[in-house]
């Protein structure tokens, strides 16, 4: 039988990241080290099912896009830390995250022009 494959809308955003970004380079010199900007590209693309196509949202659930790095970090941290009580789904899907995939997710929302 012949292998038939079966893309979601989540394998579907992870392979669009992995084909935008297949030559992009290594994050800046300023940016978390160790994760290359595919890495982050395809950490980011589970972030589009509830906070739209890079991280654009236009619904009720908050837009990543552009918000400052600092204020992103502090939100994904108390996620991680179950501190944050106002979103249940984050507090469950930031535990997945260590602490330099948590730095690069801000990282790579902050900035405006991706």
């Amino acid at each position: 039988m012949p292998f038939k494959p079966c893309f979601t809308p989540a394998s579907r955003a992870l392979w669009l990241a992995l084909a935008i970004t297949a030559g992009a380079p290594a994050l800046a010199a300023d940016g978390p080290p160790g994760l290359r900007a595919q890495d982050v590209a395809v950490l980011a693309a589970s972030c589009a099912n509830c906070h739209g196509p890079d991280g654009r949202s236009t619904g009720g659930i908050p837009a990543l896009r552009g918000v400052a790095e600092a204020h992103l970090l502090a939100r994904l941290q108390a996620f991680k830390a179950g501190t944050a009580k106002d979103a249940a789904v984050m507090t469950r899907l930031a535990k997945g995250y260590d602490d330099e995939q948590l730095k690069a997710l801000a990282q790579w929302f902050a900035k405006e022009g991706k």
